[in-house]
């Protein structure tokens, strides 16, 4: 991966994989997202000392979903990286925080949002007894809500579609239903 990530989003080069993962290519994430191509991604679930789970809305300049609400921090995975190095990398840009622990990897899935929206999407758990401090051009809003606010806040707010399908998983994964 570039040492120096371009100044536009849509200029970083990524992975193209195809349905079993294997990278058949690289182009550009504005062609990425423009032609729907099968990519790679990260969503890691921060929480903190209290097991709060690290909530968000995106900011309305998002490429992909714009302005709706994630309980996941993550996004892609850079050309040649690998996820466990692509979740490290997001979390703390992400949380804005530096010396995060290794994310704990638990399940990887093929997301298929419909459309040509379909992505590899590898799901960590972090812990982040830091300070955070996210960055403006990604966050919105933001806060450490314990598990049953969530659960509330589920069929009040509009989430992203993929980090509701890593979510819903997760909790079928940890609760056994």
């Amino acid at each position: 991966m570039n040492a120096t990530p371009p100044t536009n989003p849509a200029d970083e080069i990524l992975d193209v994989v195809d349905e079993q993962d294997r990278v058949i290519g690289r182009a550009p994430r504005g062609r990425v997202y423009s032609e729907g191509l099968r990519h790679r991604c990260v969503f890691i679930q921060a929480r903190n000392a209290r097991g709060h789970v690290f909530v968000h809305r995106r900011t309305a300049t998002k490429l992909v979903f714009p302005a709706l609400y994630d309980m996941f921090v993550g996004g892609v995975v850079g050309a040649g990286e690998t996820y466990d190095d692509a979740a490290l990398r997001e979390a703390e840009e992400e949380l804005g925080v530096s010396g995060l622990p290794e994310p704990e990897f638990l399940f990887k899935f093929l997301y298929d949002g419909g459309a040509g929206r379909a992505w590899w999407s590898a799901v960590y758990e972090v812990r982040c007894d830091l300070p955070v401090s996210p960055q403006v051009e990604e966050v919105a809003w933001h806060a450490f809500l314990p598990e049953e606010e969530l659960e509330r806040r589920l069929p009040q707010w509009e989430w992203v579609p993929d980090g509701l399908a890593a979510y819903r998983r997760l909790r079928a994964r940890t609760t056994g239903g």
